[in-house]
């Protein structure tokens, strides 16, 4: 009966927040192959001026920046996925490796705490209940930090106001 109640409710708020990568499959390609030719062509000076074992060095370098590019993409696979109907306010997180953690809080409950430092905004946002306190959008950047925290903040204020109903004339 409870489930059938959750599935009427309206969503007050719903996001899902993933980790920003600047850098694109086009633009990994091109970093990619300007590295490999400056290494190419280096590799061939010092091979040309007998020092052959300098070669090997030159491609171990590429090899590692490709390397460190493929975990910092796997990385981004993770997400948070928070949600707020007027009686839940679920926020669910998963690893870059697919592992699940899920918690559930009543958004009137809810307080959302700010660390803020002076020059670089909100450093960090947590959902406090009962004295414990959940890292939320960890993310993101202070500006979108501060989207999220207001947009958030709004909701919360919507839940804990409860239902308003309009009255048709």
């Amino acid at each position: 009966m409870a489930a059938d109640n959750a599935l009427d409710e309206p969503t007050l708020f719903s996001a899902v927040l993933t980790p920003h990568r600047s850098l694109g499959r086009t633009g990994f390609l091109a970093v990619m192959l300007l590295i490999g030719g400056i290494s190419f062509a280096a590799g061939l000076v010092f091979f040309i001026a007998g020092a052959w074992p300098v070669v090997g060095f030159l491609g171990l370098d590429v090899l590692l920046v490709y390397a460190a590019f493929k975990v910092s993409y796997r990385t981004a696979a993770a997400y948070e996925h928070v949600t707020m109907t007027p009686s839940a306010l679920t926020v669910r997180k998963v690893s870059h490796r697919g592992q699940v953690a899920e918690w559930t809080l009543n958004p009137v409950w809810v307080r959302l705490q700010r660390e803020t430092h002076a020059e670089f905004g909100i450093e960090r946002l947590f959902l406090v209940s009962h004295g414990r306190r959940l890292p939320v959008a960890t993310f993101l950047g202070p500006t979108e930090k501060a989207t999220f925290a207001t947009a958030l903040s709004a909701a919360l204020g919507e839940a804990r106001r409860g239902p308003t109903r309009t009255v048709l004339q």
